[in-house]
């Protein structure tokens, strides 16, 4: 009896309103949302702060992505930051299968959304990234195989030089404060948490070279693809990352 691998992944729904589209696996939880009239903007807070990497890394010429979800990420990477070359990895067909339904572009020259085990692919690709955005929840939560030691020290391998990893993790998750120390020891450097508390997430930043500190924040210009109200909101994120890096300890190993 052959057995269809697809049958393994859970079916998410759309649900829309006149102005807005949301992926769900379950109606007590939004996974992505999209407002109809501005498809590639970010409308939930922990994305923009998801885009903090842009505060050490503002240039990245190879951008990667763990979970696609309905590619809030992925659309606002590929207009704001034509020089990226951004590869999705979302292990999920049913996922997938709605991208048109999110208004994702198609696969280029630069941006591809490729079915793939997260976990494997990383393991499989020293030295790809300069940013590595790790998302990939499932109806379930957070994946063991995408918040394990190994899966971190595969994630420092597979990033150049100074990349930088920003992990979303629930602050419900009992593990959290594990998890975070977990970035650390395979970083060898104390990571940074910015907690969301509106969405209920925190997003775990950690570079490949040096521990995260204040005076390594760099000045960002404003894309002249993006309106000044979404760069208003994105400085929102900011300031409240600028913020979380004045007040950790100054010792930044672990």
């Amino acid at each position: 009896m052959s057995f269809d691998l697809d049958q393994i992944h859970v079916k998410p729904f759309v649900h829309e309103t006149r102005k807005m589209k949301s992926l769900h696996f379950s109606i007590a939880e939004v996974q992505s949302c999209m407002d109809l009239a501005a498809p590639d903007s970010l409308d939930l807070a922990y994305t923009r702060t998801m885009m903090g990497f842009l505060l050490f890394h503002p240039a990245p010429l190879r951008i990667g992505m763990v979970g696609l979800g309905g590619g809030s990420l992925a659309k606002f990477c590929y207009r704001h930051l034509p020089q990226a070359d951004i590869t999705v990895l979302e292990i999920n067909p049913h996922v997938i299968a709605l991208r048109q339904d999110f208004s994702l572009p198609e696969d280029d020259a630069r941006f591809r959304v490729i079915r793939a085990d997260g976990s494997r692919y990383v393991r499989a690709h020293e030295n790809a990234f300069d940013v590595l955005l790790v998302d990939g929840y499932d109806c379930d939560g957070l994946p063991g195989a995408l918040s394990s030691k190994r899966f971190y020290d595969d994630v420092f391998d597979c990033l150049r030089p100074s990349g930088v990893m920003a992990a979303n993790i629930h602050l419900e998750n009992q593990e959290f404060s594990l998890l975070v120390a977990r970035v650390g020891r395979s970083f060898n450097h104390r990571p940074l948490a910015v907690n969301e508390h509106e969405s209920g997430n925190a997003i775990v930043f950690a570079r490949k070279d040096s521990w995260l500190a204040p005076h390594q924040v760099v000045d960002v210009v404003r894309p002249g693809t993006m309106e000044i109200a979404q760069w208003e909101l994105l400085q929102v994120a900011f300031n409240r990352i600028r913020a979380a890096l004045d007040e950790q300890p100054r010792a930044g190993r672990t």
